[in-house]
């Protein structure tokens, strides 16, 4: 188990239990949020492939299918929504988390219907890793 601080200086991790190897695919179209996502999951221990286009996004899921799928609901001219279709058709194991900047029941109703999570932004850490592998933020003492 890792501890991971979350702000320097800070009393607050989290304690990550992702096994080796685990691979995390993340799209977003906003430079920013993909590289927070990836310091995020890569500090969490996730081997992450970050990816700026949906495009992008497919490709990688159909060359190498990730233990875990983090991606915008917006991309483009495309929805996120179709990746997770496609990530669960390949590997049903895969877990799927939506973020999205709106708070749309029909979408999140939609994204449940896919087999994703819906994380509405902004969002913290604790947020992303309790639906991602159930890690949890303790007190450090």
């Amino acid at each position: 188990m890792t501890a991971i601080r979350l702000h320097p200086g800070s009393d607050i991790v989290a304690m990550s239990t992702v096994p080796i190897g685990k691979r995390a695919l993340v799209v977003d179209d906003d430079e920013a949020v993909l590289r927070l996502m990836t310091h995020w999951l890569t500090r969490a221990g996730y081997a992450v492939v970050p990816c700026e286009t949906f495009e992008q996004g497919k490709h990688q899921l159909t060359t190498s299918p990730p233990d875990v799928l983090l991606t915008d609901l917006r991309l483009g001219a495309f929805n996120g929504l179709q990746l997770v279709i496609l990530a669960r058709a390949q590997s049903p194991e895969t877990i799927a988390v939506v973020m999205s900047a709106f708070d749309d029941v029909t979408l999140r109703d939609e994204a449940a219907r896919c087999g994703a999570h819906y994380l509405m932004k902004p969002f913290s850490l604790t947020q992303l890793l309790e639906l991602t592998n159930g890690n949890t933020i303790q007190e450090h003492t």
